[in-house]
């Protein structure tokens, strides 16, 4: 029989079923519940095709030691080799063949840290990542990770989150699978396949219910503390039960389970007004604003991607009905906003296009360096220039995120000293060229610097003024990648001085002379591919530091 045989089994759509459970017992109690009323459906269909038999199909579909004469018998059929194309053969779910099979990490925003399965080591978790039986994820508060089960399913996990992994298999070559796990705390949003047969499930619990659905659009929440669970539905319906009654959930309705009384279902807040709606080529930052919506406490922003709605770019949560975002990848992105009820239910989303551009590219810091101490209150800040930039945008703030950025500077130049001096403390700051135009590229990498009120060490800085170095660092590429770093007198690198592949997007120069100074930079791929050069980028030394102690003071503040 060729290994290519089609199966059609029939598309099911029952409800969706959330049930109020015990946390120890959520899976078989639910499974009871969905499965009773159609034991006597609990049987896989295929369709035959031509060349099929029943010794070949039973080696594919079932279990070991259940005989494809078991088969023969539960189906009534007289030739177990000669079946009519077409004929619909009965498979018992109990009688199939049930294999492990593990969940795809497909993106990743901040930090995430997983346990990959039971008994293994936690890292932090890296894309392409593989989750089994026993495995979890958690994401940190700014943070977010896409896994993909065994039948295209997608789970978004929020920041802020824990989901643990109690069951992935699969049946055979069926089409069905069983996803089972637990949201511990925080949200998650679910992108379910339709199911492929009777068996096929994909289920969620929280502390305080369980959700199983056949495929459908919907999010879940895991209140914190006295906090209720929620759930809201997008697409399909929902069957919301706790020990007492139940209530079906349509598109644009979710509920609470955690408080007394029975669960309701409760309209969703409709999508808010967003301002200059419409599909555009965006600059950043970028700010949206909003009218406010009634019934709203908060509201929710999300960027997805345009092709990949599931990939979590950007999120936040905001009183007000103004929200700027200053970083975001290139491309064409979704903007998602949606208010936020005071029972906690999530409403339905305002969308807008965007196209975000990702160019000019950002420069390359000189100073200070990632986790440079510095003994100023007003220290000088210096990078290169980009040759499609004619200024840049300089930020400092006391987070990496720059939710608050205390300093935001436009530069002309390629140096910058603020005018109000910083207190003592760690503080980070970043660069976005600007074009001729006034658009803004994306920013590059925070590096954290700390002022210190304490005066230098003088050994120190004899050390490092001997070293007469200065270190470049520049965006971090893909995971695996490489980079070759020319730096030449000429703009046209006919004779570089410097030209190297180094592994980390860093590179540290020997003291140069005065003058200008040209650096470009190639991504190279783990494949060997080697990518465009980027921008030339300027960096200028004034002559007089080229002679006596002069030289050793300025190229010890480059460090």
């Amino acid at each position: 029989m060729s290994n290519a045989a089609a199966l059609r089994p029939p598309r099911a759509s029952p409800p969706l079923r959330f049930r109020r459970l015990s946390p120890f017992l959520p899976f078989a109690l639910l499974a009871a519940l969905l499965l009773a009323p159609a034991a006597a459906a609990q049987d896989w269909m295929y369709r035959v095709r031509p060349g099929d038999n029943l010794w070949d199909l039973g080696l594919r579909h079932l279990k070991p030691g259940i005989d494809w004469r078991r088969l023969q018998a539960h189906n009534a059929v007289q030739d177990p080799y000669r079946l009519p194309p077409g004929m619909l053969l009965r498979f018992p779910v109990a009688w199939l063949r049930v294999e492990p099979v593990r969940a795809r990490v497909i993106a990743l925003r901040g930090q995430v840290r997983a346990q990959a399965a039971a008994g293994a080591r936690p890292a932090d978790a890296v894309e392409d990542l593989r989750l089994g039986v026993g495995g979890w994820l958690e994401t940190g508060a700014d943070a977010s990770a896409t896994i993909e089960f065994a039948d295209g399913s997608r789970l978004t996990v929020d920041g802020g989150s824990r989901v643990e992994f109690d069951r992935l298999s699969v049946y055979a070559a069926t089409g069905m699978v069983d996803t089972r796990m637990r949201l511990q705390r925080g949200r998650a949003a679910n992108r379910v396949t339709p199911a492929q047969g009777p068996a096929s499930r994909y289920i969620i619990a929280t502390p305080s219910a369980t959700t199983s659905v056949r495929g459908t659009r919907f999010r879940v929440g895991a209140g914190a503390g006295d906090a209720p669970d929620t759930a809201e539905v997008l697409e399909g319906q929902v069957q919301v039960a706790d020990d007492r009654r139940g209530v079906l959930l349509r598109p644009g309705f979710g509920t609470v389970v955690g408080r007394d009384g029975a669960p309701a279902a409760l309209a969703l807040l409709p999508a808010p007004a967003l301002d200059e709606a419409g599909s555009r080529l965006q600059t950043l930052p970028l700010t949206l604003r909003w009218a406010p919506l009634d019934g709203a406490r908060a509201y929710r922003v999300e960027v997805v991607r345009a092709d990949a709605p599931e990939v979590q770019l950007y999120s936040a949560v905001t009183e007000a009905t103004e929200l700027r975002i200053d970083a975001l990848p290139g491309g064409r992105h979704r903007v998602l906003l949606r208010g936020i009820a005071g029972n906690g239910l999530e409403g339905r989303d305002a969308e807008r296009t965007i196209a975000v551009s990702d160019k000019p590219l950002p420069p390359l810091t000189v100073r200070p360096r990632a986790g440079e101490r510095v003994h100023q209150p007003r220290p000088r800040f210096e990078w290169t220039r980009s040759e499609d930039a004619s200024g840049t945008l300089i930020q400092i703030a006391r987070d990496p995120d720059f939710d608050q950025p205390l300093l935001e500077s436009q530069a002309r130049r390629e140096r910058f000293r603020p005018e109000q001096a910083l207190a003592p403390g760690r503080y980070y700051w970043r660069l976005a060229s600007r074009d001729g135009e006034g658009r803004t590229g994306p920013f590059g990498e925070a590096l954290a610097f700390e002022v210190s009120d304490a005066p230098p060490d003088p050994g120190l800085e004899s050390e490092q003024a001997r070293a007469g170095r200065v270190v470049l660092r520049w965006q971090a590429g893909e995971p695996g990648q490489r980079h070759r770093v020319q730096v030449a007198r000429r703009p046209d690198f006919a004779a570089p001085l410097f030209d190297q592949v180094v592994d980390r997007p860093q590179v540290e120069l020997e003291r140069p002379l005065g003058g200008r100074w040209y650096i470009r930079v190639q991504t190279v791929d783990d494949d060997g591919y080697a990518a465009p050069y980027g921008p030339v980028q300027e960096l200028r030394f004034p002559c007089r530091l080229c002679y006596g102690a002069g030289a050793a003071a300025l190229l010890l503040l480059a460090l």
